[in-house]
């Protein structure tokens, strides 16, 4: 019977730390660590590359071609038009360009008192639900229920109720209060505007309302009770407290409210169809009537490229503007 003598305890330490062991190991753990976030976010960079930047790349491409309805089964075959969709879009003496730029001024006053009803009407419920009584809770329930509708099923009941003859709109300011000679056009002529602000508000207001009631729970009990102690009123209450400490949450929310504005398709869209009217041409709803009722899609992605280079301008001077603020804030 042969014994094998166990290995001495120096044998077993040669063994366990043997040179580049341990770093080999910190190594692969450390680049495991690093790399699990990427290797997670990867189907998401993938999903976002094929949805957004592929297609964005191919709106460039085809703004400099002039892509019509006779070109559209062979895309990448037409012709190069180079700055011509672009020299079409900015003549302002032509009709598309003319047409353009209304619909750009538009959509210009329409985001100005959308945005500002929603932050004003957001700041005026956050405030008032900040006090304990009974009801807080189905109250906030209630405001957040416009945010949690389907868009396209609250736009359309919202075409029904505007609608002249039938709707609801009219049968209580014509048929019940009497405030109208005769029921008005709501989904035509210039009141489409109002129609339209006025859906874009209701449906876009709970956003502020959540993201402004959120950012009001940063704010101690504390400091409104020594203003409280301090006489302030309020309003003092409001002007002194709630709105600069809640300044970085509208900056933020103000764009937010601003991009989706000014970018609001399915709220036309929904309202007045395809040809919207004059009064409420918003230049998303110009652009898809460019692109897919003219099939002049060259022209449409040119549209489509200015636009975006619009909001780029503007996003960027917004934020350097704000940052500034708040550097001299700071200082």
């Amino acid at each position: 019977m042969t014994l094998t003598a166990a290995p001495g305890a120096g044998e077993r330490t040669t063994r366990k730390d043997s040179p580049g062991a341990a770093p080999r190991t910190r190594r692969s753990g450390r680049l495991r660590r690093i790399g699990l976030p990427y290797l997670l976010l990867l189907p998401a960079l993938i999903l976002e590359l094929l949805v957004h930047l592929v297609p964005m790349v191919i709106g460039i491409v085809v703004s400099f071609k002039e892509l019509t309805q006779f070109h559209i089964r062979a895309w990448d075959a037409a012709p190069w038009a180079g700055l011509d969709n672009y020299a079409l879009a900015v003549d302002f003496h032509a009709p598309v360009g003319e047409a353009l730029l209304n619909s750009f001024l538009t959509t210009c006053l329409f985001t100005l008192l959308s945005v500002g009803s929603c932050w004003l009407l957001g700041v005026a419920a956050a405030v008032f639900l900040q006090e304990d009584f009974r009801g807080r809770g189905f109250l906030r329930t209630v405001f957040l229920v416009p945010y949690a509708l389907p868009v396209y099923a609250a736009v359309i009941t919202w075409a029904f109720m505007f609608q002249r003859d039938n709707g609801l709109i009219n049968h209580v300011l014509h048929d019940r209060l009497g405030l109208t000679d005769s029921p008005p056009f709501w989904l035509i002529g210039d009141n489409s505007f109002v129609t339209l602000l006025v859906v874009s508000v209701w449906k876009g207001w709970p956003f502020a309302f959540l993201i402004i009631m959120a950012g009001l729970q940063n704010i101690p009990r504390e400091i409104y009770e020594a203003a409280a102690l301090d006489g302030a009123g309020t309003w003092q209450q409001i002007r002194r407290i709630t709105l600069p400490s809640l300044r970085p949450v509208n900056q933020v929310l103000v764009l937010v409210l601003f991009l989706w504005t000014f970018n609001d398709f399915n709220t036309p869209f929904v309202l007045f169809g395809r040809a919207a009217p004059e009064a409420a041409d918003l230049i998303s709803l110009h652009i898809h009537q460019s692109s897919f009722q003219t099939w002049n899609f060259g022209a449409g992605s040119a549209m489509s490229v200015l636009l975006l280079l619009f909001l780029l301008v503007v996003t960027g001077g917004y934020l350097w503007l704000t940052s500034r603020g708040r550097q001299a804030t700071d200082a």
